[in-house]
């Protein structure tokens, strides 16, 4: 797969493709990401790529033209989908990872300041995701946080399928409590069936206390399933 991010911040997404299992999913060949600065793109001599919304407010606006160009320029004649990280959005999630993760190449766009001119997002028609509600700095941000969980679903970049099909929200429950060495810690033990040998009785263990868990932590999940 291959991400192509739109942003203000190419420098931040270029020191992100080569860490940890993004990293190494990128040297191996499974994903590539191509940090593209939007600034490059816009026809203004001073080199800006915002200015002053009409009607007033605070902040600044990304201009339509340098956007435009750039996703423009990025898709090169090919109908490539193009997600916009927004407010407005639907939420993603990992059912939404999943479906992203079968596309070969993605356009991600990211806004900066007080957002994208409105025409830009009319004339772009782009997918909008909403990573949450909450405030961020930019759509960069959004960005790595999307490609780190979308990049999971894709073949390859995961060395064990297991690694993925037990984390949280794959059953719609979070996932069980993780214990390692030592086997006690100030006064605190694992729990002794993680360590008697018998796979079904664990098994059994882990899916109890992921169901426990959501309970206590996340009773909004089991009420999302019964609906």
């Amino acid at each position: 797969m291959l991400f192509h991010v739109l942003t203000l911040y190419d420098e931040l997404i270029e020191e992100y493709k080569k860490t940890g299992v993004i990293g190494r999913a990128v040297t191996a060949g499974h994903i590539d990401i191509n940090p593209v600065q939007i600034r490059d793109y816009t026809l203004d001599k001073h080199g800006n790529v915002d200015d002053y919304p009409y009607g007033g407010g605070a902040g600044m606006v990304m201009m339509p033209q340098p956007v435009c160009d750039c996703v423009d320029a990025v898709k090169d004649g090919k109908d490539t989908k193009v997600v916009f990280f927004t407010p407005r959005g639907r939420v993603f999630n990992s059912e939404i990872a999943k479906e992203y993760a079968k596309y070969d190449e993605l356009i991600l766009l990211c806004g900066h300041f007080e957002g994208i001119d409105e025409r830009a997002i009319e004339i772009i028609s782009p997918d909008e995701i909403s990573m949450g509600d909450y405030i961020i700095t930019g759509g960069h941000i959004a960005a790595m946080c999307f490609m780190d969980s979308v990049s999971r679903y894709v073949d390859g970049v995961l060395g064990n399928n297991e690694s993925s099909e037990e984390e949280s929200f794959e059953n719609g429950l979070l996932e069980y409590e993780q214990y390692t060495r030592p086997y006690e810690f100030r006064g605190r033990k694992v729990p002794d069936i993680l360590l008697s040998g018998h796979h079904k009785n664990i098994e059994k263990y882990k899916k109890e206390r992921s169901l426990e868990v959501t309970k206590l932590h996340r009773p909004d999940l089991l009420e999302d399933e019964q609906n």
